[in-house]
């Protein structure tokens, strides 16, 4: 069993490198000339999950915020050619929000930013370390109960 101090450490090494892997994210954004935040990156990633243009309620509740939170979000990804707001052809009150061609391409661009941030800092790593942090965060990352020896 991990001492409290050991698990401490850990938490503190894990939040350590989640920084150092947003700040090599947003120099790469930089060095691309690519000026989004970290929600509104968020907000993008989850419209593109949708299989149709997802309404501001559906954004709101997969993102836990609050819906004038998405307004916010939607209204500088508006501004800047992200993503259009689109009236539902069912219900002309209900507006649903689309990518632009805009957006795709930052998306794409938000993906190889990650990529390239995430070679950085996983570079001092073998293909086998790699193979085996991969499987230790999946588990912690889908929940898998502990198991006891």
């Amino acid at each position: 069993m991990n001492s409290p101090d050991a698990d401490g450490l850990l938490a503190e090494q894990l939040l350590r490198l989640t920084r150092r892997l947003h700040r090599s994210q947003k120099r790469q954004l930089e060095s691309a000339d690519i000026a989004i935040t970290p929600a509104q990156s968020r907000l993008l990633r989850t419209v593109a999950h949708y299989d149709h243009a997802p309404r501001m309620a559906d954004l709101a509740a997969r993102l836990e915020v609050v819906p004038r939170a998405v307004t916010s979000l939607v209204d500088g990804l508006e501004a800047s050619g992200r993503v259009r707001r689109v009236p539902d052809p069912a219900n002309r009150r209900v507006v649903r929000i689309e990518l632009t061609d805009t957006g795709r391409d930052t998306l794409r661009q938000l993906r190889s930013a990650r990529r390239a941030a995430a070679e950085d800092i996983l570079a001092p790593l073998t293909a086998d370390q790699r193979e085996v942090l991969g499987g230790l965060l999946s588990a912690l990352v889908d929940g898998v109960p502990e198991r006891r020896c």
